[in-house]
């Protein structure tokens, strides 16, 4: 039998706060991680995961499931990690549960929010004056409702001291892989993602969304046009005054119409495309760092890696170490 010793660990608990129209991915996605550290540990205490509400009583998601909680908020254990889930009933929160989470929070070992959960803890004052991200659909929102938080609209989840918010649904499931990566190994945590069928874990500080959904589509054909052939075409020549001729335009005209109608200047455009094409292939290809930087427009590997640094915060190299899907046991 294989000698589990290297593998016993502290049990954590992570208490999980309810309230009518949470989000109940919120919820599961980060269930199902902690629970599958059991597959590596061999202890099912590994998270003891505990769930609560105001009163105790039971909520219902704003998908329409119904959960029942374990405790009432006042009589859950204490936790190791809080994690405060987000959906339609952080809108108009109930006063009790903000006092709640500004009272004991700050006693837990570390405070996570998914996706809109970060009103909360902003409302709770755990946000001031730190970073912290939220679904990219409120993060405008959330900057402007709470002016002290410096808010990030582009990662997928950020760390600020004990203090982890992260994105929308889906962005949990990140965030509680390499909250088990930080707390076990690499290894457990890449046993779980194979588990669930996902990749390891997305950076953090990868973008919530590509390069096309992050700005607005052009209403002119022409310039829509030029949006896609963008895409289609990160290794061309892709200057301002080649995209310009190609919407038969100034290069003036051009910048100033690509902005108004965009949101983003050209370059900035052309940026994030590059950017987004060079990740696709570090994860899907096995072309090496020199292939991928002259397919994706950047002449060179020290071109791309400043453009990954800059951006991602990690060079390309890392990023294909950490991000490219699992190959099957």
């Amino acid at each position: 039998m294989e000698d589990m010793t290297h593998r016993r660990t502290p049990s954590r608990t992570v208490l999980i706060v309810l309230f009518d129209d949470v989000q109940s991915l919120d919820v599961t996605g980060p269930t199902e991680v902690f629970a599958g550290a059991a597959c590596w540990t061999g202890s099912p205490a590994t998270y003891r995961v505990r769930t609560a509400t105001l009163d105790g009583g039971p909520v219902r998601t704003s998908s329409g499931l119904r959960i029942v909680p374990d405790h009432a908020l006042d009589d859950a254990p204490a936790p190791h990690t809080l994690l405060v889930p987000g959906g339609e009933g952080t809108r108009a929160p109930d006063p009790r549960l903000i006092a709640w989470l500004r009272e004991h929070a700050p006693r837990a070992e570390r405070v996570v929010s998914v996706c809109t959960g970060a009103f909360l803890l902003a409302a709770a004052g755990l946000l001031e004056g730190r970073r912290a991200t939220t679904h990219w659909a409120f993060c405008a929102a959330l900057a402007a409702r709470f002016p002290s938080v410096q808010v990030e609209p582009d990662p997928i989840y950020v760390r600020d001291g004990n203090v982890v918010t992260s994105a929308g649904v889906t962005a949990g499931i990140d965030l509680a892989l390499a909250l088990v990566e930080d707390d076990l190994g690499r290894e457990p945590a890449l046993t779980i993602a194979r588990n669930l069928v996902v990749f390891l874990r997305r950076p953090g500080n990868q973008t919530q969304f590509s390069a096309p959904l992050a700005v607005q589509t052009a209403s002119r054909p022409r310039l829509r046009d030029v949006q896609h052939w963008i895409v289609e075409n990160p290794a061309a020549d892709l200057s301002v005054e080649t995209l310009a001729a190609r919407a038969g335009l100034s290069p003036r005209h051009f910048a100033r119409a690509f902005q108004s109608e965009t949101g983003m200047t050209p370059g900035r455009y052309v940026d994030r495309v590059r950017l987004e094409a060079a990740r696709r292939q570090l994860e899907d290809a096995a072309d090496g760092v020199e292939e991928v930087s002259r397919a994706c427009g950047y002449g060179t590997p020290e071109a791309m890696r400043r453009a990954f640094v800059r951006a991602l915060g990690t060079s390309p190299a890392e990023y294909r170490r950490r991000f490219r899907p699992l190959t099957p046991a």
